[in-house]
């Protein structure tokens, strides 16, 4: 017996090494049953996972070895474990985290992973293989993995650029005109954030994050709970105090009185429910809300976004009853109207929207002039509106408005096809009628406020690959560029948005260049108001992927402006200014050079690489990183570096 409690202390025992092992398979294991992750890091944490599992067979031969291991394997599978737990809880955070912080922080949380890999290659870079009598086929999977590893930590991935750039939008704009609505909207429909139930889970979520990093950050929580009110005005939830001392977020209800229990609220209206019908995908709703949903023309579910596979529904009496003992008990009345009015607001408003898509083709000049404005409001209000009016044939007559010789109709036309352009089928829908030609007249010639939204439309609709380059054929690239020379705070925005998805095609890199984009870049990445050192950076960085561009980008005041930022700027500010410094230097000394002077070696230790040193040869010009020169000498350190395009 004593020998045996000796022998079950000692580490490299079979009995303790069983139990690490199995420790590590069991960690494994249950990171499979974490779920859905997050759109933001689904992904990337889905290749995580991938990659854990393949260590399963590996860590079954270790565990029935009959040999004893040596102290550097059992150090190794230590090494490997606490690797495995750190994957663990940054799983679990891409899990159930804030979706607002997830996707604001997607850099930081980059970083994440690439530590996790870092942590796995260290554990099963000194694994004693030979030694522990590892099959060839296991040995070969786990060194082919460190090597996919060590290529995932230099690997940024292409971004969702529409996400990307409406949260720049959502997050630097405080004032309410059309077109920053319709994007709220539709980021909080790709972060999963419109219903009720999901707001109060990020609610509580925020509140987290915000008691984990402590009166640091601040400002940056602030900006996420702007951002967060913003969803729920959009959704018409009640905001919540989540910088008071309260523990618990306000109930997300409309009643203040009481709280009514969320299952008996309709996601769609949220009111409680007194006609609670099943659809086909399992989800309840107030019968007249979801009649309505389906009589627009729908044919999915509200809440979850699956397609129906029948449009029938079913009274659910189980909850209609529960709903009315609750009543009951709680003294609360149910209107006896509520389906009756929402059902008389509801024809209201399609009787709204069919007369005035009429009346954008009346021959009266005060009609039109109202049409369009109440089109404009109503496209603007919800996404039921926005196809309402598409499937009433207002896009054509709007395509046609835009071309009216009268500035304020012209504007409301354009602000009202950029609120349509929202939804997806529409911007289809509304390609079809070539409005471009006529959105890029109001962009050359319109007021002020018609050209901030025109550029806002022509990014809306570049979303779809091919008005890309219908955009840039029809020559829409120098008036966006004229409004990034003189246009307002907000028109420059709006161009370099514009810009930068239109620059995502090959052939309009050169039209940008020649249509002189480079210099207000310039200029724009300077201007502390507003606020676009990521974007404008990241801009020129696909601008410097082409020849002339490089050039024009590559002045020497630029070169210092860039070293400034790996200085001083944010994590973001300096991982942009190293990726563009990076491709303006590839096979150019001079670059290199130049930026050594201005002392951008000890800003690049501390931005992109442990131990870097230079080179200059034939072959190529570039920062190296000393841990891995091995692998990396035949090749620009660049080319796994900065994001790739679609080019």
């Amino acid at each position: 017996m004593e020998d045996e409690n000796i022998a079950s202390s000692d580490p490299s025992s079979p009995r303790a090494r069983i139990d690490l092992v199995d420790e590590i398979i069991e960690i494994i294991e249950s990171i499979k049953d974490i779920g859905e992750y997050r759109r933001t890091q689904r992904k990337e944490c889905n290749n995580l996972i991938r990659r854990l599992k393949v260590f399963l067979p590996f860590l079954d031969e270790i565990r029935n070895l009959e040999i004893p291991i040596p102290d550097v394997g059992i150090e190794c599978l230590k090494k490997l474990k606490k690797a495995f737990r750190s994957a663990k809880k940054l799983l679990n955070t891409c899990h159930s985290g804030s979706k607002i912080y997830l996707a604001t922080e997607s850099e930081a949380m980059m970083v994440r992973f690439h530590s996790v890999y870092e942590m796995i290659n260290q554990a099963v870079e000194g694994m004693p293989y030979d030694e522990l009598g590892i099959s060839d086929e296991e040995k070969e999977q786990i060194e082919l993995l460190s090597v996919q590893l060590k290529r995932a930590k230099k690997r940024t991935d292409t971004q969702d650029m529409e996400l990307a750039m409406d949260l720049m939008v959502a997050l630097s704009t405080n004032d309410d005109r059309n077109a920053d609505s319709a994007t709220i909207e539709r980021l909080a429909n790709k972060l999963g954030l419109h219903t009720a139930e999901e707001l109060e889970i990020e609610s509580l979520a925020i509140k987290k994050v915000k008691e984990r990093r402590g009166c640091h950050t601040a400002e940056s929580i602030q900006q996420m709970i702007d951002l967060l009110n913003k969803f729920k005005r959009i959704a018409r939830v009640a905001e919540d105090g989540l910088l008071d001392d309260s523990q618990v977020p306000k109930t997300l209800v409309k009643c203040a009185s009481i709280a009514i229990p969320n299952e008996f609220l309709c996601p769609i209206t949220l009111e409680i429910m007194k006609d609670p019908v099943i659809v086909a995908t399992g989800q309840t709703y107030e019968r007249q809300s979801i009649q309505h949903w389906l009589d627009a023309g729908h044919t999915t579910c509200p809440k979850t976004g699956q397609i129906l596979t029948h449009l029938s529904v079913a009274p659910n009496f189980a909850l209609k009853n529960l709903i009315l003992q609750w009543c009951e008990k709680n003294n609360f009345q149910l209107s006896q109207g509520m389906g009756e009015s929402m059902e008389i607001s509801s024809t209201s408003n399609d009787g709204n929207i069919l007369l005035s898509v009429q009346n954008l083709s009346s021959s009266k000049l005060d009609e039109q002039r109202a049409a369009v404005k109440k089109i404009r409001m109503l496209s603007k209000e919800s996404p039921e509106n926005r196809i309402s009016i598409a499937t009433s044939g207002g896009v054509p007559p709007l395509v046609h408005l835009l071309s009216y010789p009268d500035s304020k109709i012209q504007e409301h036309a354009v602000t009202a096809i950029l609120n349509l352009s929202i939804d997806e089928s529409n911007k289809k829908l509304i390609s079809r009628e070539e409005p471009i030609p006529a959105i890029i007249e109001v962009l050359h010639n319109g007021s002020i406020g018609a050209k901030e939204n025109s550029a806002a439309a022509l990014f809306s609709l570049s979303m779809l690959d091919e008005n890309k380059e219908k955009i840039g054929n029809l020559n829409g690239i120098p008036p966006l560029v004229n409004l990034l020379k003189a246009g307002t705070i907000r028109g420059k925005k709006d161009a370099v948005t514009a810009l930068f998805n239109l620059c995502l095609n090959h052939a309009n890199k050169t039209r940008a260049i020649e249509a002189g984009i480079v210099s207000p870049l310039l200029k724009v990445i300077e201007d502390k108001k507003l606020d676009m050192v990521d974007e404008t950076l990241s801009i020129l960085l696909i601008l410097a992927s082409n020849s002339k561009g490089k050039q024009e980008i590559g002045q020497l005041s630029f070169i210092e402006t860039l070293v400034n930022f790996m200085r001083d700027g944010t994590p973001k500010n300096k991982e942009c200014a190293a990726s563009v410094l990076l491709e303006l230097g590839s096979n150019n000394s001079n670059i290199i050079l130049v930026a050594l002077q201005y002392g951008v070696k000890q800003h690049l230790r501390l931005t992109a690489f442990k131990k870097p040193f230079l080179i200059v040869g034939e072959n190529g010009t570039g920062f190296f990183d000393l841990d891995d020169r091995r692998k990396i000498t035949r090749h620009l350190v660049f080319e796994n570096f900065h994001p790739s395009t679609n080019d």
